[in-house]
């Protein structure tokens, strides 16, 4: 697996992220605070912890998929994109679809990061595209 750099730095005394075995594709991030999502609502929870991406990547805030499971309790925006010259503290965005209010504290595993490449397309003006069999149809055009 392709490592990269990534200098971080931390607003408060939060927690680096941390992969949690050697092939995990997305480290965990943390609540840099104690909070409360009600049911059916919306929070931003901060994480404490800035990036410095390097140029031509990206990083992806991901949700854990047991918070989502267990709780009802995922994030909008998914995945939302980090540029890499953005330095500011990162934010989660979290929703919690679950019947209950979902509690948790500092410390928290809330979203994960995922690091990837980034491609700038150069866009091309054409008056007809290359023909597929499946055309224009989208929207479960190809089954359920």
């Amino acid at each position: 697996m392709k490592r990269i750099d990534v200098k971080i730095q931390k607003t408060n005394d939060s927690r680096v992220p941390v992969y949690k075995t050697e092939e995990s594709a997305g480290a965990d991030l943390f609540a840099a605070e104690a909070g409360v999502v009600e049911a059916g609502k919306i929070k931003l929870v901060k994480t404490g912890v800035c990036f410095s991406i390097p140029e031509g990547y990206e990083a992806q805030i991901r949700p854990r998929s047991g918070l989502a499971l267990k709780k009802g309790v995922t994030i909008l925006n998914t995945p939302g994109t980090i540029d890499s010259d953005y330095r500011g503290e990162v934010g989660v965005i979290l929703v919690n679809f679950g019947d209950n209010d979902f509690v948790f504290n500092t410390g928290d595993r809330i979203a994960q990061v995922v690091f990837s490449k980034v491609y700038r397309a150069e866009f091309i003006l054409s008056d007809k595209l290359d023909t597929t069999d499946r055309g224009s149809g989208g929207f479960g055009h190809t089954g359920f």
